[in-house]
């Protein structure tokens, strides 16, 4: 019987679900559990993130190719309709799902992982790791990060968002090599991918569309502005507000300015450090037992 965690991620989807997928695993390292990566780019660098084992899988359908019935999972991602889902409760032994979803309901023959509820057989995780707690002394102004994915190539597109902001252009890990060098000629300043962990630690003001970003550079004493993409899922507006982080829509400068005049009488909300909560519920649920 094996442990496996699945989460999807790509060049139209970017690395939230990933980075949240590393901070719970690095909770429970001393669980051999194997990440399923929906992208084999970012599979051969998970090392880096401090991933012991990894796979590239390609689609979320390949699963069964690579797990075997009774196996325990963790699965991170909205690729699947709900009779897959149900098909998943009932191939594996353990079966944990994570949702950002305000209105989801924990199923039968399921445990949940949420951004916004707490439970019977459910934990409310912030998906942060731990490092980011960590404060450092914050060097940087401002950053902006649009999101580790952009096909479309929007952030280009919607320069005239942050025109005239002096600020450090953090760049992604799925843009295209010349983009990323034409994005470096509109940017005095800017932090590279591999650098991205210090990026957020060391930014004062963080504006982002990655939901992820916002909830690490919250932790590590940062004020983040979120911004929506039209890309993007919506279940975070709700979670951000009750955080006091402002949201963005639709590219507005003017409501991007005032939140920027305004941010010194924001009282940004804490969260908490949650790694031994994450990791006594996911022991708890597969069975494992400290010697």
């Amino acid at each position: 019987m094996r442990n496996f965690y699945y989460v999807h991620t790509g060049h139209r989807i970017g690395l939230d679900r990933f980075r949240r997928a590393c901070s719970i695993l690095k909770s429970v390292e001393d669980l051999d559990i194997t990440l399923l990566c929906s992208d084999f780019r970012i599979a051969q660098i998970a090392k880096d993130f401090g991933i012991k084992n990894c796979v590239g899988i390609d689609v979320v359908r390949n699963i069964p190719h690579i797990a075997e019935h009774q196996d325990k999972l963790i699965f991170d991602s909205l690729e699947v309709n709900p009779v897959m889902l149900e098909d998943m409760r009932q191939y594996f032994s353990t079966f944990i799902r994570v949702s950002d979803n305000i209105d989801d309901i924990k199923q039968k023959n399921e445990s949940l992982i949420s951004s916004y509820i707490d439970g019977d057989d459910i934990s409310k995780y912030n998906g942060v790791d731990d490092i980011y707690f960590e404060k450092v002394k914050k060097e940087i102004d401002i950053s902006y990060f649009f999101g580790d994915d952009d096909y479309e190539k929007d952030l280009e597109k919607n320069l005239d968002f942050v025109k005239d902001l002096d600020l450090n252009l953090q760049l992604g890990f799925y843009y295209f090599l010349d983009y990323e060098d034409e994005l470096k000629k509109q940017f005095t300043r800017y932090t590279e991918f591999e650098d991205y962990t210090q990026m957020i630690k060391k930014t004062d003001i963080l504006i982002t569309a990655s939901p992820q970003a916002v909830l690490e550079s919250l932790a590590s004493g940062g004020r983040p502005i979120y911004f929506q993409r039209e890309d993007y899922p919506t279940d975070f507006q709700q979670l951000f507000k009750d955080l006091n982080i402002p949201i963005i829509n639709n590219y507005d400068k003017k409501e991007l300015f005032v939140a920027l005049r305004t941010i010194n009488e924001i009282k940004y909300s804490k969260i908490e450090l949650q790694s031994n909560k994450i990791e006594n519920f996911i022991k708890d649920r597969f069975n494992f037992i400290v010697n």
